[in-house]
């Protein structure tokens, strides 16, 4: 047995660059873990400022300088963030603060419409079982309520962190477009002279991550306006939050989608019954979904190397369990990095 541990060990950590890249990836990991809420504005910032290198690099294949450059996309930039708080932010808190109020109404609705399926399925659902969806609905809508109550009086100061982090992510966002080279320079310079198989995993890490954050950008801003529109068209209630949520669900694969469709089909029950509305909104929301996995996300992610849907579970569900949040917004990417990883690291032959 410890010949074999001796074989194994041998042929997979004899070279000395894949053990410093290795303590190097387990710093950073125990770095997450140890500052995940402080390195939020830097993750959040690096996203940002990857979706800009895109803008900049077309403006610069037009022959317009990088100063020029980095200031017309960070304008931009600045001008969609400031947008978003003056105007989308307020709406969307709007809109939560009335769904808190609705909430015993919209229970009544839901608990009404129950009753109704059960008339209209006496064979398949039984009145005993609608009594118990009916309390159990209360209970949840009492307890929601309660969560939501606590939650704006006990969450002020995370309310003052996320104000703070606000203000702090557009000047990390301008100091890493401008300074990008200088940044990048300084990085390499704590990694050995020789390193090929560092470069090996950086090229290729770099394209298709690349590809990956700026298409899942534009697949959310698609997504989020297309859903929005829809929900409008129909008078939905909340379809701002709603269409927001919807958005940013692409963020989570499978798990995000399946998890926001639970309350835009509860909303829309409970204002439309069941009535032709409700199936004629459920069934453009459903085309949405599936242009947006058939049509969408193969056009934006043609480049980015694929993952197997389990894969993609998984990376959900662990790098969630491990960095929280934070681990499910980047579950993606560090799948890529790992899968790279794993693709590039040497093996002696044995």
């Amino acid at each position: 047995m410890k010949a074999i541990l001796k074989k194994w060990v041998g042929r997979y950590f004899s070279d000395e660059e894949a053990l410093i890249l290795l303590a190097i990836m387990l710093g950073v990991s125990l770095l997450f873990v140890m500052l995940g809420s402080v390195l939020v504005p830097i993750l959040t910032g690096i996203v940002l400022a990857y979706v800009m290198q895109g803008v900049i690099n077309q403006l610069q294949r037009l022959r317009v300088p990088r100063s020029f450059s980095v200031t017309i996309t960070y304008l931009l930039f600045l001008g969609g963030f400031v947008g978003f708080l003056l105007f989308l932010l307020p709406r969307f808190w709007r809109q939560l603060g009335s769904l808190y109020r609705d909430l015993p109404e919209l229970s009544d609705r839901l608990s009404a419409t129950l009753v109704s399926l059960q008339a209209h399925f006496p064979l398949v659902i039984s009145e005993r079982q609608i009594s118990v969806w009916v309390n159990l609905l209360s209970d949840e809508a009492t307890a929601l309520g309660q969560w939501l109550l606590t939650v704006s009086i006990s969450q002020l100061p995370v309310l003052i962190t996320v104000l703070g982090y606000t203000l702090l992510v557009p000047i990390l966002v301008f100091f890493l477009l401008k300074d990008k080279d200088q940044l990048l320079s300084y990085c390499l310079g704590f990694l050995p002279e020789e390193r090929p198989l560092m470069h090996q995993i950086g090229s290729e890490l770099s394209g298709q991550m690349e590809n990956y954050v700026r298409g899942k950008f534009l697949e959310l801003i698609i997504a989020g306006l297309v859903t929005y529109g829809l929900f409008a068209f129909f008078g939905l209630n909340y379809a701002a939050l709603l269409g927001f949520l919807v958005g940013l669900s692409v963020i989570i694969p499978y798990l995000g989608i399946a998890a926001v469709t639970v309350p835009v089909t509860i909303v829309a029950l409970m204002q439309f019954g069941l009535s032709s509305d409700f199936f004629y909104l459920m069934a453009g929301y459903l085309v949405i979904q599936a242009l947006d996995g058939l049509v969408l996300v193969p056009i934006l992610f043609s480049e980015a190397n694929n993952l197997h849907p389990l894969a993609i579970i998984l990376a959900v569900l662990i790098f969630g369990a491990w960095f929280g949040l934070a681990g499910v917004f980047f579950a993606i990417p560090l799948a890529i990095l790992m899968k790279a990883l794993l693709s590039a690291w040497p093996r002696r032959p044995v």
